[in-house]
């Protein structure tokens, strides 16, 4: 479970500002400061180098113990002026030959044996909580076979701390108020950074299922919220034609259940209005049947195609001669052709792997619109070409070509793209006129894409074509196939 919610974007891209402010400005102050403290380290070192080196020169003059004895009073001359500097100088026997006043080394400091060349500097805080920084060095004197003399000098640098400590405080406070006034001024950068975004909102929110056809203007967002705009422009798109295919189906539902239902429902009106023969109430009951049949059809295939619209429909692949279903097709639409003169046809071959009842529907719907929409004397032609061979179906197979041509007077192109809607008729003043429900390619193109395939047409030029793409059965062509 979470205990805090999400942050919004501006308050982590303030945060970010803040923390990379503070980042920057702690690295700065830690170069300058270690800058600082080295150059105070330097300067000290060359205090005490002249010193150590005054030091040296005295202790190689001295040719006796006498000497040595008067070398204190040379050197306390020698420090006059210079405050905060503290000299000791311990004898070769161990005695304390000079120790300037406040001096306050320790042990440690005054016993190594260190020429002066490897010394290196050292902090200690004096008992009087005085800070220091010294170095000591076995300096040889000028008695002949006498062991050196440790040669102690440090500086105070209370100073230096006390700037350091300055320098500190003044750095946090820099830093805290900087972290502040970046975080304000990111914070007025992110919400103007973001006015446009919050724009798309309340322009989004305006947009009811009454104004899908509203846009986002794209022209007048920032270079990175365009394809943003863009895709929810897109999305509009694709909700209004849905939209609008929902508005124009459940209209085309009403108006197909209502014919058949008032006609039922007149029907049997007249019938109670007065007594009737046996005769008539047969003939009655007969012409409700075809009613009754006519919303069973319907009603079967709307389920049919909302199986499909969700994945329900599970074909039964097995191999299917196109061929031999075609002329059988052909068989049973004969009468209707020789009716209106009709010259029907079929060319080529070819297998593919389906459902065989569920392709000879999906035929038989393009056949049958051919049959109703062809002119009397016209010509319908069936052509199967198994070397179409397009290899990027989602089967991952070929795919076969099978094309159902008619002649006629074709189909205006503006109604080219929505032939294959649920109830759409080019001519919509044909309707329940035995010309079917119009679900007929509505159901071609769900068996269609069932099977991993795709049908589509083209109308010019007086001919009318349908083209059905289906996976072709391996090795396309040569399969062996059940004939009945």
């Amino acid at each position: 479970m979470r205990l805090i919610g999400p942050r919004s974007i501006t308050f982590r891209l303030t945060l970010l500002f803040a923390s990379a402010a503070v980042a920057v400005l702690l690295l700065l102050g830690f170069l300058i400061g270690h800058s600082l403290e080295r150059h105070f380290e330097e300067q000290d070192m060359e205090v005490l180098a002249g010193k150590l080196q005054l030091a040296q020169h005295a202790l190689e003059k001295v040719r006796s113990g006498a000497e040595l004895d008067r070398l204190g009073q040379q050197l306390d001359d020698s420090l006059v002026g210079h405050a905060g500097l503290s000299v000791t100088v311990i004898g070769p026997a161990g005695q304390t030959l000079f120790a300037s006043h406040g001096a306050d080394f320790p042990p440690a400091l005054l016993a190594r044996r260190t020429p002066a060349e490897s010394r290196g500097p050292s902090v200690w805080t004096s008992s009087r909580g005085q800070p220091l920084r010294g170095v000591s060095a076995a300096v040889p004197t000028g008695i002949a076979g006498a062991p050196p003399a440790v040669v102690a000098v440090a500086v105070d640098i209370s100073h230096h701390q006390h700037f350091m400590a300055s320098f500190r405080t003044t750095l946090w406070s820099f830093v805290i108020l900087a972290a502040l006034l970046t975080g304000f001024l990111g914070w007025i950068a992110v919400r103007r950074g973001l006015a446009p975004l919050q724009a798309i909102t309340s322009q989004a929110a305006g947009i009811t299922a009454q104004r899908l056809d509203w846009r986002l203007p794209a022209e007048s967002v920032p270079v990175e919220l365009a394809e943003l705009v863009l895709t929810l422009n897109e999305m509009l798109a694709r909700l209004e034609d849905s939209f609008r295919r929902l508005s124009d189906f459940s209209s085309d539902l009403a108006h197909e259940l209502r014919t058949p239902v008032s006609n039922l429902l007149t029907q049997t009106q007249v019938t109670l209005a007065k007594d009737r023969t046996l005769d008539e109430y047969r003939d009655i009951l007969a012409s409700n049947t075809e009613e009754f049949e006519f919303l069973a059809r319907m009603i079967a295939d709307m389920l049919f195609l909302a199986k499909s619209e969700n994945g329900l429909i599970v074909p039964h692949r097995e191999a299917v001669d196109l061929a031999a279903e075609v002329g059988r097709l052909l068989e049973f639409y004969e009468i209707l052709a020789d009716e209106k003169q009709l010259e029907l046809s079929c060319s080529g071959s070819g297998v593919v792997i389906g459902d065989r009842p569920m392709l000879r529907r999906a035929i038989s719907n393009l056949l049958s619109n051919a049959v109703r929409h062809t002119p009397v004397g016209g010509r319908i032609a069936v052509q199967i070409d198994d070397g179409h061979a397009i290899a990027s179906s989602p089967t991952k197979r070929p795919l076969l070509k099978l094309a159902v041509e008619n002649t006629g007077s074709g189909i205006p192109a503006e109604h080219l793209a929505r032939l294959f809607d649920r109830f759409y008729r080019v001519d919509a003043s044909r309707q329940h006129l035995g010309d079917g429900a119009g679900l007929g390619l509505a159901i071609t193109r769900s068996i269609l894409r069932a099977h991993g395939g795709e049908v589509s047409v083209f109308s010019e030029r007086g001919l009318t074509r349908f083209e059905l793409q289906l996976p072709c059965a391996p090795p396309c062509g040569d399969q062996h196939v059940d004939q009945a």
